[in-house]
């Protein structure tokens, strides 16, 4: 008989939220240093630099970060597992008629909630008791190294868009070029985000673009405020 195999949004919620910070941190980050460097009155040689410099400290920053926020979780999770193997080999009936209770709780008739949970421990008793009573499923299992790959990849791509502005604008627009493209880019990518994950696509555009916007303006201001004290 021939499976059926349902998709759902939340079996990408892992690696879709940590690729999406990380392209939006690489593209208002970037951006913003990048704009604030330029307005400074710098020239392209310094833009470059401080745009590159961001980029690989950004990318290394989001996966290192991302890494240890999830290997926590990771951590977590198989200390739980290592408890519910330990308390299954010891205490097998103990652990039967609590996978029972629980589907009790969740409607099921006592006599069948002991017949499903006998069925599904002698399937795979830890995989059981992990999704039903811990909650951990295959689905949304930690995976620190896959997290932190995608921040990684994601910023250096958000990165890249500021820089190549960088490299070919003129400098006389590039504070405005910049910040409509890397605007025009995060709105996008604020609506695909928002439709990937079932939620509202205007919305998700405008808070990021109006953050983003706000971060670009404050960075540029700083910069500029600084160029001219420095020419002073």
């Amino acid at each position: 008989m021939r499976r059926h195999r349902e998709r759902h949004r939340t079996e990408h919620t892992g690696w879709l939220r940590a690729a999406v910070l990380g392209a939006n941190d690489g593209i208002v980050s970037t951006a913003s240093l990048v704009m604030g460097v330029a307005a400074a009155h710098t020239d392209r040689h310094a833009i470059l630099l401080a745009g590159v410099s961001a980029l690989v400290a950004g990318a290394m920053s989001m996966a290192a970060g991302e890494y240890v926020s999830v290997h926590s979780q990771w951590d977590s999770e198989e200390a739980e597992l290592a408890r519910e193997r330990e308390e299954l080999a010891n205490d097998t009936d103990a652990e039967h008629r609590e996978l029972a209770s629980i589907y009790v709780g969740r409607g099921l008739d006592p006599a069948l909630a002991r017949q499903v949970a006998e069925q599904l421990m002698a399937h795979d008793a830890l995989d059981a008791h992990a999704r039903d009573e811990l909650g951990i499923t295959e689905v949304f299992r930690a995976r620190p190294l896959q997290a932190a790959a995608a921040s990684a990849a994601s910023f250096a791509v958000g990165s890249a868009l500021p820089l190549l502005v960088a490299v070919f604008a003129p400098l006389g627009m590039l504070l405005v070029l910049i910040g409509a493209a890397c605007l025009v880019c995060l709105v996008l990518l604020g609506a695909a985000a928002a439709r990937m994950g079932g939620a509202s696509m205007a919305a998700g555009a405008m808070r990021i673009a109006f953050w983003s916007l706000l971060a670009m303006l404050a960075t540029a201001g700083i910069g500029h405020l600084f160029g001219t004290a420095t020419a002073g």
